[in-house]
C-alpha cells in the first residue's frame, strides 16, 4: 500500500524549457519554444493532472519569451479580472482556465477575439481537455480551436532515470532497489519524488549512512509517525 506522504518541497531551480524532463512531450516543448519567439497570432492549450508539469511549462515559456524579447504576461486564474493585458505582438499566459470566474471568462473570450488582429499569442492551461471544461460555451469553443496538447506523465523508466541523475548531482549513490521502493511506496508525481530524494539526502548526511532501502524505510516510518503527517 502506498504510504500517505506529504513533505515540504524545497524551492526548485528556476524552471526553463531546458531543465524540463521532456519524456513523451517533445512536440509540446518544441511548440512552446516557437511560441516564445516574437511572431504573430498563435493559441496553445495544454492540460494534464496535478504534478504533470503544467506550471513548470508555463513559467518556463515565460522565461523563454523574456529572453527572446517578446512581451509576456502570465496570470493565474485567481488574479484574472474584467480586463486581461493583451500586449500587441506579445504573449498572454493564463493558468487554470477552468477556475476563471464569469467575469474573467468573458475577458479571455474578448482576448481570443482580438488576438489575431493584435498579433497576440495565447498560452492557456487547465485540468481537463476542452470538451470537459466547465466554462461558458463560447469560451470553451475558442479554447477547443487552439492547438491542444495533453501533458503526458513521465513513465516509470523516465522517473527512475531522473532520480538517478538528480541523485548523482547530489553526490548520492542510489541502487535500483531504492528507486523501485520509492516508486512503489511514495507518491509518484515528480515533485513528490524529488521531495523524497531531498529528505533522503538529508537523512543520509545526518546519520552518515549510505542510501539504502532500510534507510528509506526508516525515514518514511519516522515521518509518518509525526503528528499531522497522515
Amino acid at each position: 500500500m502506498q504510504q500517505q506522504l506529504t513533505l515540504d518541497i524545497r524551492p526548485e531551480q528556476n524552471p526553463t524549457l531546458d531543465n524540463y524532463i521532456i519524456g513523451a512531450n517533445a512536440e509540446l516543448v518544441a511548440r512552446l519554444r516557437a511560441l516564445a519567439q516574437p511572431r504573430t497570432f498563435d493559441a496553445v492549450y495544454l492540460w494534464g493532472p496535478p504534478g504533470c508539469g503544467r506550471t513548470h511549462l508555463l513559467r518556463a515559456t515565460q522565461v523563454a519569451a523574456d529572453a527572446a524579447g517578446r512581451r509576456v504576461v502570465r496570470i493565474a486564474a485567481e488574479e484574472a479580472g474584467a480586463d486581461l493585458p493583451c500586449p500587441p505582438g506579445g504573449l498572454l499566459i493564463v493558468d487554470d482556465v477552468n477556475r476563471l470566474d464569469d467575469t474573467a471568462q468573458m475577458a479571455l473570450f474578448r482576448a481570443f477575439n482580438s488576438a489575431r488582429l493584435a498579433g497576440l499569442a495565447l498560452l492557456l492551461a487547465g485540468a481537463a481537455p476542452p470538451l470537459e471544461l466547465k466554462v461558458r460555451e463560447d469560451l470553451r469553443t475558442r479554447i477547443g480551436s487552439a492547438i491542444v496538447y495533453e501533458v503526458k506523465s513521465l513513465s516509470d523508466e523516465d522517473k527512475a532515470a531522473t532520480l538517478l541523475i538528480q541523485a548523482s548531482q547530489r553526490g548520492l549513490r542510489m541502487e535500483d532497489e531504492v528507486i523501485g521502493y520509492m516508486l512503489r511506496h511514495t507518491p509518484r508525481d515528480l515533485p513528490s519524488l524529488m521531495a523524497v530524494l531531498d529528505e533522503l539526502d538529508r537523512a543520509s548526511l545526518e546519520r552518515k549512512r549510505p542510501v539504502t532501502v532500510p534507510l528509506l524505510k526508516e525515514m518514511l516510518n519516522n515521518f509518518n509517525q509525526k503528528p499531522g503527517s497522515r
